[in-house]
Formats: structure tokens, sequence, C-alpha cells
């Protein structure tokens, strides 16, 4: 695991950085470190790190949200527990944040704490959605999280994906294009990530490390009962 203790994810909607965040933490606490989740994904309703809170707890990692993150208020509630986290120098911290305008200034307001600990911030990438297909469109969501958060990505994932539809030349696809993000900001690419059964199908040449990940998040019409339709709620 990586040697800093303070590890961020965040990336566009669509991008599977909670997934990444989630599988992470796992790996994490399974190694036997200490490990709490902070879910800052104040935005999307249906991918929330908090939606497989009793999944995190049964690995014994400890989960904080905000407030509103399992009910339907609108308006977040940052809890003050998350300024502990920055005190308890045992743990490792992952933070699981959204990749647009609140998302960052979420984070932001954090910046304080951040800037006096060395942090690792990956930025994940999944070109198969809007905005994420072409480089220049990747930068510029990217920057923009820069600039709201006032940190530094410091790493790019490649987590190229069409859910089950996910095909080798996607990833490949994506390693290309991220490939030329990382040549144009000087920022590595430190993973290529997705499901084992495709990863051991991708060429030896690929250019990063691999990072196999267990699917956790559903939407809600995935996760019912047979038989029971989905239905939204007013």
């Amino acid at each position: 695991m990586d040697q800093e203790r303070l590890i961020l994810f965040t990336g566009h909607f669509g991008s599977g950085k909670t997934e990444i965040a989630v599988n992470y933490a796992i790996k994490s606490a399974q190694s036997g470190q200490k490990t709490i989740l902070v879910d800052l994904d104040i935005v999307n309703p249906f991918f929330r790190s908090t939606e497989v809170k009793d999944k995190l707890e049964e690995c014994g990692i400890k989960v904080i949200s905000p407030n509103f993150a399992v009910t339907t208020v609108d308006i977040p509630s940052l809890p003050a527990e998350i300024y502990s986290v920055f005190a308890d120098k045992s743990s490792k911290v992952i933070f699981d944040v959204g990749g647009d305008e609140t998302g960052a200034r979420a984070l932001g307001q954090y910046f304080p704490y951040f800037r006096q600990e060395h942090y690792r911030m990956y930025y994940v990438i999944n070109i198969r959605r809007p905005l994420s297909s072409t480089a220049e469109d990747i930068i510029s969501m990217m920057q923009e999280v820069e600039q709201k958060s006032r940190l530094k990505v410091t790493h790019l994932i490649n987590n190229t994906n069409l859910s089950y539809e996910t095909e080798i030349h996607d990833i490949i696809e994506g390693q290309a294009i991220i490939e030329q993000v990382s040549k144009s900001v000087n920022i590595p690419i430190e993973w290529t990530a997705g499901v084992s059964e495709l990863l051991d199908r991708l060429p030896e040449n690929i250019g990063c490390k691999l990072f196999p990940i267990e699917i956790y998040m559903k939407p809600p019409w995935q996760q019912l009962p047979q038989g029971k339709p989905f239905r939204a709620q007013n």
C-alpha cells in the first residue's frame, strides 16, 4: 500500500472512483492497517461508499459520511468527526471525493490540514463517460477539481469501463488517452484498474501497475429482490 497516510480518490461522474476507494480501503484493512473511509461524495445519489457501509465495517473499517448520506436530504452536513482523522496519526485515511465543484469545495474545507501532511490524490478516469473522452476534457475537469479544492492531483488511474459490457479494447483505448494526459500535465499513471478476468488478458506492456477490484457498488435497481420493480421516490 502507499506510504502516505492520507489517500484521496476523485474523478468525474461515472469514473468509478468510489468503487476503487472502497476496494483500496478493504485491501488496507486486510493488510492489518487501521483504516478509516471518509465519504465526501455529497452529490451522487446511487454510488456513495456509504451504501456499502455494512461490508466496510465487517472488514473493520470505520466509515465517516455526511449526515444526509443515507437519507433524501439535499443539503449536505459534513460531520465534525472528519477533523479527528487528521489528529489520529495511527490510521490510514481514504477520502472518497465527488469529482465536481461541490465535491471539490467540500474537500477544500480541509486544505489547512492536508498541507501539513503528505497526501496522495488519485484522479480516476473512465474515458467511456461524458466529458472524459478526450485528453483535453479530462485535463479541464481535473484542473477544476484542483482549483476548487486547492489540492494537487499526484497520480492518475485508468478505470475505463462500460460496467459489465467492458472489453479489453476499452481499457487499452483508455490507457492511450490517459497517457496523453499524463504527458501533458506531468502526472504519472499509477494503476490500470478492473476486474481480474479482464486485467489478466491485458498485454504485459500496458505501462503501469494493475489494480484488481471486486464489484461492491451497485445501483438500487440491481439490488432489488427478483420480481420487485424499481420505483423512483418523489
